[in-house]
């Protein structure tokens, strides 16, 4: 669980850290976007925060945070996707779902033929 001053975050106060944000390191695999700029992911939240590095927010809150604020974070240079949930599927999925459905119904169904075929195999 991220201390309760990283969790009081706002993107104001990100942004504002990111601005002064100096990182001579090697960059750690969670990294962040803000303002044209690709941070390290933890440290900036902790920097942002005004705790100490040895704060227990780990980097998956520290990401998380960020996300929840709107911020582009990437793993490893790769920008992760958005929440899958609320996507809806194109119309054209809906259709060959529908129809997909509709060949395992019914008389003339693909499992009605594979089981019409299981017996005429045994016999």
């Amino acid at each position: 669980m991220p201390s309760s001053r990283v969790s009081a975050l706002t993107k104001q106060d990100i942004a504002a850290a990111a601005r002064n944000f100096r990182w001579n390191r090697l960059m750690p695999k969670w990294t962040v976007i803000v303002e044209g700029r690709e941070l390290p992911a933890r440290p900036l939240v902790l920097d942002a925060a005004g705790v100490p590095p040895n704060d227990p927010t780990n980097s998956h809150q520290a990401v998380a945070i960020l996300k929840q604020q709107g911020f582009d974070v990437r793993y490893q240079g790769k920008t992760l996707q958005g929440d899958d949930s609320t996507k809806t599927p194109s119309p054209e999925f809906e259709s060959l779902l529908h129809r997909l459905r509709g060949s395992c119904k019914g008389g003339d169904s693909l499992v009605e033929a594979r089981e019409r075929e299981h017996r005429d195999d045994r016999y």
